[in-house]
């Protein structure tokens, strides 16, 4: 199930790509508009998911870069061993590992990650976020969605 991971590293190149272009036509803190409910917003996360940690010294990127390489590691093999009726725990595991690479990428070469997905309703506003954050989402979605209902089906 390994063939899998050129979905990883599809949802690699789409985040860097789209991280880059945010950095090259926004600005710090600068919102765009797209629509009543999203904006387009250029930040840097130092920290996990909803900045958790993000106020620490520094000791956290490396920590969250040693991480995520190890669950990536833990993740591919889980995908060697898949067997040829677990399509969806591929497809889901291939995203978490694209999202989490993506971020590592950022970390290794920034010292943080790039968010600039921004939701919101009227002045309430979702933490920003990025395409490996969405792919890591996604996959933890389909991953729940196979252990709770195709995993029955598959018995």
């Amino acid at each position: 199930m390994t063939r899998w991971l050129w979905l990883s590293l599809l949802v690699i190149l789409l985040d860097q790509s789209t991280k880059q272009l945010a950095e090259s036509t926004l600005t710090l803190y600068e919102s765009v508009s797209v629509l009543p409910f999203f904006d387009l917003t250029l930040l840097y996360n130092k920290g996990a998911a909803f900045s958790f940690l993000s106020d620490q010294g520094g000791w956290q990127r490396w920590f969250f870069i040693v991480l995520a390489i190890v669950v990536c590691i833990v993740l591919v093999g889980w995908l060697w061993r898949l067997k040829r009726d677990e399509l969806w725990v591929a497809v889901a595991l291939s995203l978490i590992i694209g999202g989490a690479i993506g971020n590592v990428i950022d970390r290794i070469l920034f010292g943080q990650v790039i968010d600039f997905l921004h939701f919101h309703y009227q002045q309430h506003y979702f933490p920003a976020f990025n395409v490996a954050d969405s792919a890591i989402t996604v996959g933890v979605i389909i991953m729940l969605y196979d252990a709770l209902v195709l995993a029955k089906r598959r018995e």
